[in-house]
Formats: structure tokens, sequence, C-alpha cells
């Protein structure tokens, strides 16, 4: 089951819906997670990207703080560097 261990990246839900096909969108206000995004790595580490708490909506293009649910916390730190790769890949 995956836990946050500190790490987060802000971006946007445009950057992440462009680098994850595997997402939850209750763009809301009464859920403590708005966007849920399913990362699988080639080597099989599992892990999430999520808001929390904004309890209101999330504009799309707007840059928020999003957490990393992984495993462990080198996992998480793992997950961080592979998102990071891909929203910054040019």
């Amino acid at each position: 089951m995956s836990s946050f261990h500190g790490e987060r990246i802000t971006t946007t839900v445009n950057k992440l819906r462009e680098v994850c096909n595997d997402y939850e969108e209750m763009n809301g206000f009464g859920d403590k997670t708005n966007w849920d995004f399913r990362f699988k790595m080639d080597d099989g580490t599992e892990f999430w990207v999520y808001d929390w708490k904004e309890y209101r909506w999330v504009a799309e293009d707007e840059a928020i703080t999003f957490h990393i649910g992984a495993d462990s916390p080198s996992d998480s730190r793992k997950a961080f560097d592979h998102v990071h790769d891909l929203i910054t890949w040019e």
C-alpha cells in the first residue's frame, strides 16, 4: 500500500495528463483529493501523484503542489525523479 513519504512536485493537471493516461478526476469541493494519477515504471514500481486537501475546484492549467504516494521513501524519491523527468522533457 502506498504512503506519503514527504515527496511533492509542483505542476499542473494538464502536464500530468500529458504523461499519465491512468487517472481519476473528482474535481470538486468535498474530497481530500481532486486528482489521482497512477504511474508504473518499467521496473514495476507503482506510485500515485495526487493533490491533497485543496477542497476547491482546481483549474487544469493551475500550478499546484501534488503529493507522491509510494511504497517506501526510496520509491518515493525515484518516483519524484521519474515524474520530474517526464514533465520537463522537451
